[in-house]
This record gives structure tokens, sequence and C-alpha cells, in this order.
């Protein structure tokens, strides 16, 4: 068997069709789209179609709502920071336990800054508290934060709810929601959904890495972050990329067409996994709630063992899944995520995330099911926590 890829949270394969809509302008077509002669000119109109695009993709109103960034990390920072400074009164933000990474750091730092950060809990099926999201938000309150789904358990918040919940207590208040992990899972609405500031990362489905997108509805105003040329209306200077620019617009096309097909044949390849390991092995549990996850992720522990080791194993075997964030890959911290939904200390870090794509072959879900019960029982003999796990064994059983 060869590689058999289950971490496309991390990051994508770029899809075959993107690459060749991208070459044209990583050879012959080179031109700077801010020139203004007819070599240019093709340059320039493949970015504006290439928005075009993007406005569909997000369902927005117009094309001047897309800013094209470098990543999901560059958006959320665009997105908060742009809101505070155009906010300058304004030192209340409101976010979750459970953002990425590239969220919670960003919050951490402005709270270095002075700023007061609420971080709002879930439950123990990763849901968000919705009561305590309303009790937080006062007319302080610059910006609420919430991604719409969690990148290491798939859950999917009730974007337009909170978005109720938001308008309801303060309605100056801005919300930006990180669709990293649903670009290309689910569809995006951002006039359905309600929200100000929307973020997305193209590797995520797969587009290359290094490019983003942001969208900001025309109601909302923020300063720029990069400051330099009129690109992008004066709110992100710099050259455009236009490979990667006409790249991720490819991507978006291709995801809304596979749509259905993540919905139905990923879900499936995803829960057969998943089932197969929760029946196999006695010592695994489910991360999450079953219902309201993006359809091509699973979140297992394995109590009293190492998820390391587990990975290593997995590796061995050409297998790749992860033990949470690529982000925070190497902490020996275990998941903030599963921290925030009191998984037992058992499992914590113990726990593997599997995510599928369009790509995931049901020979390779077959390969994987056949060898996770082998892996586990041999670390599960190697744990020093015998008694516990035999008491677990029976209490399964």
């Amino acid at each position: 068997m060869s590689l058999i890829y289950l971490d496309n949270n991390a990051t994508t394969k770029v899809d075959p069709q993107v690459l060749a809509a991208m070459m044209p302008y990583l050879q012959d077509e080179y031109a700077n789209p801010s020139s203004i002669y007819d070599f240019a000119k093709r340059s320039n109109q493949a970015v504006k179609e290439a928005r075009g695009v993007l406005k569909d993709f997000f369902n927005a109103e117009n094309e001047k709502e897309i800013i094209f960034t470098s990543c999901g990390s560059e958006s959320a920072n665009m997105a908060v920071r742009g809101v505070l400074n155009m906010n300058k009164n304004k030192r209340h933000i409101i976010t979750t336990k459970v953002e990425h990474p590239c969220v919670l750091n960003l919050y951490q730092a402005l709270e270095k800054e002075g700023y007061k950060v609420d971080y709002i809990g879930v439950n123990s099926n990763g849901e968000l508290d919705l009561e305590e999201l309303y009790e937080k938000i006062n007319s302080d309150t610059a910006i609420v934060s919430v991604m719409y789904a969690n990148n290491e358990t798939g859950v999917i918040f009730p974007i337009e709810k909170i978005a109720e919940i938001i308008k309801s207590k303060n309605k100056e208040t801005k919300f930006f929601v990180d669709a990293v992990q649903v670009s290309g899972k689910l569809p995006i609405n951002v006039q359905a959904i309600g929200a100000d500031l929307v973020g997305i990362s193209g590797h995520k489905f797969h587009a290359p890495k290094g490019i983003g997108a942001l969208y900001v509805n025309s109601k909302t105003l923020i300063k720029p972050l990069i400051i330099g040329g009129h690109q992008e209306r004066g709110k992100r200077a710099g050259t455009e990329n236009v490979p990667y620019i006409v790249g991720m617009a490819k991507a978006a096309e291709l995801a809304v067409d596979h749509l259905k097909y993540e919905a139905t044949e990923v879900k499936r390849l995803r829960d057969k996994l998943e089932s197969n390991i929760l029946k196999n092995v006695y010592n695994a549990r489910l991360n999450a709630g079953v219902i309201n996850r993006v359809p091509n992720t699973t979140n297992i522990g394995f109590e009293y063992i190492e998820g390391e080791l587990i990975l290593l194993h997995l590796s061995d075997l050409g297998i790749c899944a992860s033990s949470g964030s690529a982000c925070t890959s190497g902490s020996l911290e275990p998941s903030h995520v599963l921290r925030a939904m009191n998984v037992p200390f058992t499992a914590i870090h113990g726990s593997i995330r599997f995510s599928l794509s369009k790509f995931t072959t049901e020979k390779e879900i077959d390969y994987v099911c056949e060898k996770m019960p082998g892996i586990i029982e041999k670390l599960t003999n190697l744990s020093p926590f015998q008694d516990e796990l035999e008491a677990l064994r029976k209490l399964r059983s």
C-alpha cells in the first residue's frame, strides 16, 4: 500500500486541475496585473475573474467584498486588527476556548496590549455555550470571533444563531468567522449566516499553500495591516499573487461541484473508519458529538496510550494522521480543544484525528481499518496501566 493521507485538515493535495489552471500564470502570463500594457491586462482580467468566483463561493453581494490574502492566519489578523483599529474606543473581544492557534495566539497578544478577551467554553460534545456568549456581550464589545467548524473535532458551530445573538445584544459589534475548516466541505453563504467578516485558506480545499481570502461586507470598515500600493482597493498592499489567486478560484469552483460528494461518499468513508475502530478497539472513544460535524473528520481517543506512538506506528505503514492542529505539532501539551471539552486524562494524550478528502479511497480506509486494531493492541500491551486497561476491557465487553 502506498502513502495513505488522512490529515486533510492540516493541508490538502493540490488538485491536478488547479495546477493546470495555474501553469500559464507561472510561465507565459507573468505580467504584473497593475501594469497598463495589453500583456498585463490578461493577468489583471484573471484576477478579476477569480474575484468573481470567490464572490460566488462566499455568496457575497459583490466582488469588492473579497480581499485576497496569503493564508487563514493573515485573514484572521486582518479581520480582527482591522476592526479594532477602526474602533479604538472599544476594548472588549469575545472568542472561544477551542479556536485555531492562529486566532488564540492573536488574542493572547491583544491581551498584552490591554484588550479584555473573554473565552467561551464548550461542553463534552464540543458544542459552544451560547448562554455564556449572550451574557458576555456588552456595549464595549468590538468583535466576536467564532470558528465555523473546529479543526480537531470537526464540530460545527451554529453560526447563524450566534450572529442573531450578537446583533440582539449589540448591533455595532462585528462578527468574524474563521471558515477555514468548512471550505470545500460545506457551502458558505455569508448573507445567510450574518457574519461581517469571513476568512478562508486555499490549501484546505486543494489549492496551494500561500493563498487565502477574506470576505468583508460592504458595511464593515477595516484598516489595512499592510501599507503600500493600491492593490485590493487599498486594503492590502503588494503585487497580486496571480497564479495562486487563479488556483484558489479553480479550487473553489471544484469544491462547489464536490459538495454533494463530500456530504455523502466522504462522510460514508469517515463513518466506516470511525465505526470500525470503535467496534474493534475496546479502549477507543469518540471525542465529539456524532451528528453536527463536517463530513470528513473524526477524532478518536485511545485510552492509556500515547498518541505520538500511534502516529509513529501509522507512519511506518505509510498512513498519515495527526494528534491535533498542525500549528501545534511537536508540543507535549495536550490539545487545548480536548481539554476544553473535558476529555478524560486517560484518553487526551492518546487522541488521533483522521481527516479525509475527495481523494480518499475505499481501499485506503479498508487498509487503515485492518491495521489499527493491531497497532493499538501492541501499544496497549506495552502500556504501564495494565490494571486500568483490564478494568476498562471488562467494562466495555
